[in-house]
């Protein structure tokens, strides 16, 4: 049995104003979207706090001075219903590294990763016992996959690759993520602290 079959995420990678993520925000309102903090006590949050919560991971990174007083952090668990349908996608802060003086930089570049599971755990049983499979979510949760694809196609919109030069040995090569980025991200990114400390140049202003 192929359990590898229809494994992993559908994801984007993005880095965009906290007022371009509220207008992201919005379309989970008619979904009765739920956002739950991944700790322990798996805490919800309302919209107002989703954003708040967004608006100082930006701000610490489009900060001139950096904080030493906090830590950047962004990670929800999000559920949406819609009719028969109950699905859920997952939201988290990951870090973009770049080479500097001939190794990893101590700091990297932000971005949100959003992601929805391709595929749909079925729950069989044989002679041999219990197993499950995993078959395409798009079957079962279309109007799931529909959704998430409304979402990441309106950061699409907004956005374009990220496009940035480093410090390394191959003098300032311009380096390729798979990240997103909208042109007003862009203009405070590029008056940032960390930009500043290891001379980065942000392409495409």
């Amino acid at each position: 049995m192929d359990k590898l079959k229809n494994s992993g995420f559908y994801k984007l990678k993005f880095f965009i104003r906290p007022e371009e993520f509220k207008s992201i925000l919005k379309l989970f309102e008619t979904k009765q979207a739920q956002f739950h903090l991944t700790n322990y006590a798996r805490a919800e949050h309302d919209q107002n706090q989703v954003y708040e919560a967004y608006q100082t991971f930006y701000q610490y990174f489009a900060a001139e001075e950096k904080r030493n007083d906090y830590h950047p952090f962004f990670v929800y668990s999000i559920t949406v219903a819609s009719n028969q349908e109950s699905s859920g996608f997952f939201a988290r802060n990951e870090g973009v590294p770049f080479p500097y003086g001939g190794q990893w930089a101590q700091d990297e570049l932000p971005c949100i990763l959003i992601s929805f599971p391709k595929g749909f755990q079925i729950n069989l049983e044989d002679e041999k016992g219990k197993y499950y499979i995993y078959e395409d979510i798009r079957d079962y949760k279309p109007l799931s996959y529909t959704f998430f694809n409304e979402i990441t196609d309106s950061i699409k919109k907004m956005t374009k690759p990220l496009r940035f030069s480093a410090h390394d040995a191959d003098a300032m090569k311009e380096q390729k993520p798979s990240v997103r980025i909208s042109h007003d991200a862009i203009q405070d990114l590029s008056k940032s602290w960390i930009v500043s400390k290891y001379g980065l140049v942000i392409h495409g202003k």
